[in-house]
């Protein structure tokens, strides 16, 4: 693994207040440096005061639960989600290695958290015996399991966290610390490289929750994952369990997104989408190298379909009629941008964490030529460095020479960079809070929920590229990561443990049988179904802890709504399904007499632990829901 790198970069120049228009209700500093220094300090501390146990907004927290948001209403974000919280931990800890090391309590209470949290049954399934409840997105953050209805599983949120702890143990390490590194930390990666390596070929929900499929973002994430998580195995001389997998996640990141223009966000899925989406920036500044050539397999922010990715996403909000806050702003100018243009979710507006991500990943790219003394452009990524650079050519720009246009472009970039941290400036409020979005629309003021964590943490990492100041490199020294001509997909089936040298209980092993639960259940938009039944598998005739079904394959012809449920193998259950209405009205359960009677298959040790060995065909008895009208 590389060092971590102070390497600074000189700015030639601060680009001048952009000209979009500008809700006076947002006063801004008079210079960018100092915002973004002042800013940078604001973030960090707000990043910290949504971590629990002490954490001054997230009050009954558990130690080491990173918080997604204060807010408890419109939007109830007061959970923590393995993906925030791990893209998180990763900023606290590059921050550590970056020399402050107050946040090391930090670290190893994230530690302890996830080594438990990893072992908590939810509704995508048990620890063991073949991992799927690592794959659940949120939980409460008391360390207990989030019973609603969401979309799971989603897959980045373990790669996600694998590599978080890489870093760290890789510090370790080199600190004189391996033995901790070995039996404290690794137990923990090394579930999570053993679930990406078993479940990276199979679909689950994208960055934004919304998409059942296959997401770029989650790909090039596991990739990342499971190469680091191979070289530190071999260092701590222990097996990494699924690492194998590596070239077969490469193959398919490098082979199946790109559409000859942009990469799709998401594949395997009907989603109805162009596939512009900031998935695809988000996700090349979180493997970013400072020392990877850019036509590394993992897509790095230098590479030129990346490059080409980048100007289409950004293009698409440069419609003024979607986005009027973009009004006016010149092509060479960053603009305010959202998650994709489709979207709805408030209204869908920019987001804090992207128009800085945006920035990041500029200086990201500006870094790599940097340190590999030349620019390559060819004609996938022209385009792109003639809307800042009009004479750029199709050519290999070196710096040698008094007139060579290396430094010129640039310096193009870097003023691109920083235009995009103008429109963060502009909409940030005088206190330095960033919500999760701001409004589209004048007056432009902070929407949706308050305080994000991650919109902090985005703010904190940009900041800290824009100072030249990187993470520790990860990509192998010895070559670049080699893609296979053809794809074989496949898995490698993991292998779990509780990782209780970290904290984890010490979970047992019960046999169990898969049962699918499949009831035809009209609903309206709100509502959902869940399963409940006299076993503590299913909640012992308890709504709140009833099991939720997914609708992701709920149609007017069959309105199915289900789920895949380990059950105590050879019990006899009884069940019965319920409707969850919304607007706070009570639930709906089915009358007594639709109870139904179902004998969970008997325990096979030689049996596939992932088959499904029943799947029920039910049809929902009672009454139905009505919309609450909130």
């Amino acid at each position: 693994m590389g060092n971590l790198s102070t390497k600074s970069i000189t700015w030639l120049s601060v680009l001048a207040a952009s000209s979009i228009a500008n809700g006076s209700n947002l006063p801004r500093a008079n210079n960018l440096d100092t915002f973004v220094e002042k800013q940078r300090a604001i973030s960090l501390q707000n990043v910290l005061n949504n971590i629990g146990p002490d954490g001054s907004r997230v009050p009954g927290a558990g130690a080491g639960v990173i918080v997604a948001s204060p807010s408890t209403v419109n939007p109830d974000y007061f959970y923590t989600w393995t993906r925030d919280a791990a893209l998180t931990m990763k900023v606290i800890v590059d921050e550590f290695l970056l020399g402050d090391k107050q946040l090391e309590p930090y670290i190893e209470n994230f530690i302890h958290s996830q080594a438990v949290i990893q072992t908590v049954t939810n509704p995508s399934g048990t620890f063991l015996p073949n991992g799927v409840g690592i794959g659940e997105p949120k939980y409460n953050v008391d360390l207990t399991r989030y019973n609603g209805a969401w979309g799971r599983p989603q897959r980045d949120g373990p790669a996600l966290r694998a590599i978080a702890l890489i870093t760290y143990s890789n510090w370790l390490i080199s600190n004189g610390q391996h033995q901790k590194a070995k039996t404290v930390v690794w137990p923990v990666i090394s579930n999570d490289l053993s679930y990406v390596g078993h479940y990276w070929n199979s679909t689950g929900f994208d960055l934004w929750e919304e998409v059942q499929g296959s997401s770029f973002f989650a790909t090039q994430n596991q990739l990342r994952a499971l190469v680091e998580g191979g070289v530190l195995a071999t260092h701590l001389g222990v097996q990494c369990t699924g690492c194998d997998q590596a070239a077969q996640v490469a193959c398919f990141l490098n082979k199946s997104y790109w559409n000859g223009q942009h990469f799709i966000a998401n594949i395997n899925s009907d989603d109805g989408r162009t596939g512009k989406d900031a998935n695809t920036v988000l996700g090349s500044i979180s493997v970013f190298d400072l020392n990877a050539r850019c036509d590394d397999a993992s897509i790095q922010p230098c590479n030129s379909r990346s490059l080409s990715n980048f100007k289409t996403f950004v293009d698409s909000f440069r419609n003024s009629t979607l986005y009027p806050i973009n009004e006016g702003t010149p092509q060479a100018e960053g603009i305010a941008l959202g998650r994709y243009t489709e979207d709805v979710y408030f209204d869908g507006n920019p987001w804090y964490l992207i128009t800085a991500g945006a920035a990041e990943y500029l200086y990201d790219a500006v870094a790599q030529w940097t340190a590999q003394g030349l620019l390559a452009i060819d004609e996938t990524s022209l385009a792109f460095f003639q809307d800042i650079y009009p004479a750029a050519r199709a050519k290999t720009y070196g710096p040698k020479g008094k007139c060579s246009e290396f430094p010129r472009i640039l310096k193009a970039v870097r003023d691109y960079a920083d235009s995009f941290v103008e429109v963060v400036k502009k909409y940030t409020p005088t206190d330095g809070s960033l919500a999760e979005q701001f409004n589209k629309t004048a007056p432009f003021n902070p929407t949706s929920a308050t305080d994000l964590t991650w919109s902090y943490a985005a703010f904190v990492s940009m900041s800290e590229r824009r100072a030249g100041k990187y993470p520790p490199s990860w990509v192998p020294a010895e070559g670049p990561i080699v893609v296979p001509q053809q794809c074989t997909p496949g898995s490698t089936k993991g292998v779990y443990s509780p990782a209780t040298a970290a904290g984890a209980p010490d979970v047992n092993v019960t046999c169990t049988s898969n049962v699918r639960f499949e009831v035809n259940a009209t609903t309206y938009y709100g509502e959902n179904i869940l399963v409940v039944g006299n076993t503590t598998d299913l909640g012992s005739w308890d709504f709140s802890n009833a099991w939720p079904l997914d609708a992701s394959s709920y149609t007017d012809q069959r309105p199915v709504w289900a789920a895949t449920i380990a059950l105590t193998a050879g019990q006899t259950i009884s069940y019965a399904y319920v409707r969850q209405e919304d607007c706070g009205q009570s639930p709906i359960r089915e009358p007594a007499t639709a109870n139904r009677t179902l004998v969970v298959p008997p325990c096979d040790p030689d049996a596939d632990p992932d088959a499904t060995l029943i799947v029920t065909d039910d049809a929902w008895q009672g009454p139905t829901g009505n919309t609450g009208g909130c």
